[in-house]
């Protein structure tokens, strides 16, 4: 129990949240991955998706997978997910006021 404790002592915030809340560490372990896929999913579809093939698309969902289950183990003491989160809200205030610009623009050129 000991071991464990430290362990959870050095894990960053929403790791440590995902495990304390969590039945066991296993689903705690599928839970952050299907997490960090998530998020990785819509910075991609934020900042980098473009109209492709559905074959291409698989591809780099496929790949995409892979890369989380690395971001998996480098999410237990390192703050992934987190940062994660902050690409997205960044990603998420740029297309917003894109849109605002755009939208802004179209309405003075009538």
């Amino acid at each position: 129990m000991e071991e464990q404790q430290f362990v959870l002592d050095r894990m960053s915030s929403i790791s440590r949240f995902i495990y304390e809340t969590m039945p066991s560490f296993d689903v705690a372990g599928y839970v952050l991955f299907l997490v960090i896929f998530l998020l990785s999913l819509l910075v991609y579809k934020l900042g980098f998706a473009k109209k492709l093939h559905f074959k291409q698309n698989i591809i780099i969902y496929v790949f995409l997978l892979l890369g989380c289950l690395m971001l998996t183990f480098l999410a237990f003491f390192l703050p992934v997910v987190e940062g994660l989160i902050v690409a997205a809200l960044i990603l998420i205030v740029y297309k917003i006021r894109l849109r605002l610009e755009k939208r802004n623009s179209s309405t003075t050129l009538r």
